[in-house]
């Protein structure tokens, strides 16, 4: 564990740089730090710094668990009106012949695939079709849970919902309630990207705004709902812009106290309009998850997508402020593969997600969506467990 002793050993080195070294004693003292001391992280912080004090806050909230949920994904369509420049998985209309357009009736076959399994959550994200319409989401849902009461549905982005509830005119206050009656319980956190205007209407211009996403999140949470945020990162984006983003979440946050996790999306250069950006490293990947866990100070927790940033370096990124590396996900579309990703079909057996965790010294637990503990996997002996070395065969990994 990262004790207070061992970060006031680091903040004493006679060596440290005054402004992290009061950065840092915010820290320890449970202080804000502000969005000037976010930026000065990230120019001027090295890995090992920000790593422990990232560790540290980890572990005063979590202790050493790491949370994952049982979950597989149903994207209905990958052709979209929109066109952001980063995306490797949506296809304009014209290249129907590239992409998929399920009807209702093969989602709910895919749900009903899943009812002799264990899963208890339904992730639901796709393009943006005239078709696929607040009716037809509506009654998409009440269908699932009409079906599998226990599924807990989370579903759509602030991207669709913006162009579902425009096209039926309805503002996002009716057009959210409808939602929630009809069965959808949480938000995910896409679709985000990057708040600030100057960089998303380059990437994204055509889709909502920053603005109009954080309302509709605010919307979601006056309703007693809650959602997660995610920030696109490393591509042509500044420091400050990240801080930004972050910012913007610290403040809403505040306000509603809506938000569930945090997480940080890499971005990735294959197939898209982009592809001349050089993506970022592991070792950036690791800072911008320790300095969103110290920014962040009002989530509770940090998430680390493990099919976009491969295995390995979600188990890294424990030891850097993330308590939770999502869930079994099975996803049989390309979304991945298109995207460049490590994880070509990403999915995961929970034993195989258990020992992925345990592997690096951290205590599994698996969650509701809504962070309820369903089962405690810190005893649970597998077959083969004195086979098993973990995917990066290391010890316990630590900063310090």
């Amino acid at each position: 564990m990262e004790s207070t002793a061992s970060i006031k050993t680091l903040l004493n080195d006679k060596n440290l740089n005054p402004n992290l070294q009061k950065i840092g004693l915010k820290v320890i003292d449970n202080q804000r730090i502000t969005e000037e001391d976010g930026i000065y992280l990230f120019e001027h912080a090295d890995l090992g710094f920000v790593g422990s004090l990232a560790n540290f806050i980890r572990e005063r909230k979590h202790g050493n668990k790491t949370w994952f949920n049982r979950n597989f994904h149903v994207e209905p369509t990958n052709l979209c009106i929109y066109t952001c420049k980063f995306c490797s998985y949506s296809r304009l209309i014209k290249q129907r012949e590239e992409g998929w357009e399920y009807t209702m009736d093969d989602i709910m076959d895919i749900v009903k695939s899943y009812d002799d399994k264990p899963v208890t959550e339904v992730h639901i994200v796709g393009g943006v079709l005239p078709q696929y319409d607040l009716k037809f989401y509506t009654e998409l849902f009440a269908k699932i849970k009409a079906h599998r009461p226990d599924l807990h549905v989370k579903a759509l982005t602030p991207v669709e919902y913006h162009y579902i509830f425009k096209k039926a005119k309805v503002s996002y206050e009716e057009g959210m309630k409808r939602i929630k009656e009809s069965g959808a319980e949480s938000m995910p956190g896409g679709g985000a990207e990057i708040f600030h205007p100057d960089v998303r209407k380059v990437i994204a211009g055509d889709k909502c705004t920053g603005e109009e996403w954080l309302r509709m999140h605010e919307v979601w949470h006056e309703l007693g709902m809650r959602s997660n945020a995610t920030m696109l990162y490393a591509h042509i984006e500044k420091f400050e812009h990240r801080i930004h983003h972050m910012e913007q979440l610290r403040q809403l946050q505040d306000k509603t106290g809506g938000f569930q996790t945090f997480i940080p999306l890499k971005f990735r250069n294959s197939n898209n309009e982009m592809s001349n950006i050089e993506e970022g490293t592991i070792i950036e990947d690791l800072r911008n998850y320790a300095i969103s866990r110290i920014y962040l100070d009002n989530f509770e927790h940090i998430k680390a997508y493990w099919p976009m940033i491969g295995r390995e370096t979600a188990q890294l990124s424990l030891a850097f402020g993330v308590d939770d590396l999502d869930g079994t996900i099975d996803d049989t579309t390309k979304i991945y593969s298109m995207a460049g990703s490590e994880e070509q079909n990403p999915t995961l057996s929970t034993e195989s997600l258990v020992k992925m965790i345990r592997s690096v010294g951290r205590h599994p637990i698996e969650r509701g969506t809504l962070y309820n503990q369903i089962k405690d996997y810190k005893d649970v002996v597998f077959e083969d467990d004195n086979k098993f070395r973990g995917y990066l065969d290391l010890p316990v990994v630590k900063n310090n």
